[in-house]
């Protein structure tokens, strides 16, 4: 259908992800389009990652997503063959040039299948197998929105701007809260504050790198906003430590 219609870039990306090699929970080409995309055996894993994304992913522009989530689950099987990732394109991301993208809108919209899919994967994998959200930029604010109660293990804030949320009490999760940042990410110089504009409320509030927030803050490295799945990175190895729960030995900021 997008080759039918000259949109090639679109084409192309489909064929990609059409690859046998390829393992998908669910998948959507419409508009932006979305994806649930498997790494390793889910239904005998003990530690299971879900990845989700920020502002500025579509089919489109899947494949840096699909690398992160590969690198994460190539790191992971180094300690442990038995842990799955799963990259999860549940939601049409905003424009990291938008006006959406400065408030919760799209994060309220995508919170409730997040917290669906994470009940859902429960009965996939079993209640023995661990579930870490790491959340991406702008994924930060959805997975804020979703963790109420939700069944995870940790709740990881990448490259945050804030999650609309005053500090990690407010989420009202059992998760172990972490957060970090790069250190050449341009996200720490937004502005971190909450106040409402002709009726609505455009920010995210408190910095979740400060005290006040309350996570366990650990060391990302130097990278960039881009940069917190690239191989080798101090920011991927605790990572993976986080999600196989070896919290003691997380470098920490």
């Amino acid at each position: 259908m997008a080759a039918a219609h000259g949109d090639d870039e679109r084409a192309a990306a489909d064929r990609a992800l059409a690859s046998p090699s390829r393992h998908f929970l669910h998948f959507d080409g419409r508009g932006s389009g979305q994806a649930t995309e498997v790494f390793g055996d889910l239904a005998h894993a003990d530690h299971i990652a879900v990845l989700v994304p920020g502002s500025d992913t579509s089919l489109d522009t899947y494949g840096r997503f699909h690398r992160a989530a590969a690198a994460l689950h190539k790191q992971l099987t180094r300690t442990d063959p038995r842990t799955a990732v799963i990259a999860w394109l549940g939601y049409e991301t905003p424009a990291t040039i938008s006006p959406t993208v400065t408030t919760t809108d799209r994060a309220d919209q995508a919170a409730p299948h997040l917290r669906e899919f994470v009940r859902q994967l429960h009965g996939i994998a079993g209640r023995q197998a661990t579930v870490s959200l790491l959340c991406h930029s702008y994924g930060s604010v959805v997975c804020a929105r979703a963790a109420t109660d939700l069944d995870v293990s940790d709740l990881v804030l990448l490259g945050s701007p804030g999650t609309g949320a005053e500090d990690a009490a407010a989420l009202h999760t059992r998760a172990r809260v972490w957060a970090a940042r790069g250190g050449d990410d341009w996200v720490a110089e937004v502005p971190h504050v909450r106040t409402n504009l002709f009726g609505i409320t455009v920010g995210f509030g408190t910095d979740p790198m400060s005290p006040a927030f309350g996570a366990q803050v650990f060391a990302a490295g130097d990278g960039g906003h881009s940069d917190y799945f690239t191989p080798g990175s101090l920011s991927l190895a605790n990572l993976a430590r986080i999600v196989l729960g070896q919290t003691s030995e997380v470098t920490r900021a």
